[in-house]
């Protein structure tokens, strides 16, 4: 009698990240944020900036009464920032700490669409044979032959720079 393997770490880790993301393109590369973080899309608007802050955070924004921090993904990934008429903020809800969540807005390139995603269709990271932070990476994603990268929004900033930009807004 022969007993089934037990899952691997790889396929348990793929399956909780399984679910409904919102895929974004940066620099002509697609991204997934989980629907769950996402709380709005708004079009681009003034962003007043905040002294000594790192270069990826552009300042803050006034949404409704509420300043939320803004990010611009392109700069935070080493990528040349610029914007085009379908750049857009997304504002997500980002943990700081198991008890604290913030606001804050994600500067993309443009929104492209929601998908559902299965466990099967997650892949692990790939090892890139040289030490890269991938600490952000939920894994990548396998839809209509295009490979999606996944993040981990909650960690895509550091906490200390998050930290830091509500302190000073």
């Amino acid at each position: 009698m022969s007993t089934p393997a037990a899952p691997s770490v790889a396929s348990t880790i793929d399956a909780q990240n399984a679910g409904k993301y919102l895929t974004v393109a940066l620099d002509n590369e697609s991204y997934g944020v989980a629907v769950l973080k996402v709380r709005e899309i708004i079009r681009m608007q003034k962003i007043t900036p905040v002294p000594q802050m790192p270069e990826f955070v552009k300042g803050v924004i006034n949404l409704r009464g509420r300043v939320i921090p803004v990010i611009d993904l392109r700069v935070k990934f080493s990528l040349k920032a610029e914007f085009a008429d379908r750049t857009c903020i997304v504002v997500v809800q980002v943990k700081l700490t198991p008890q604290q969540t913030v606001q804050m807005g994600l500067i993309v390139d443009s929104v492209e669409e929601v998908v559902t995603l299965t466990g099967k269709e997650i892949e692990p990271t790939p090892e890139f044979g040289v030490h890269i932070d991938s600490a952000y990476l939920l894994g990548m994603a396998k839809v209509n032959g295009k490979v999606k990268t996944l993040l981990d929004i909650d960690r895509v900033v550091a906490p200390e720079s998050l930290s830091a930009v509500l302190q000073s807004a």
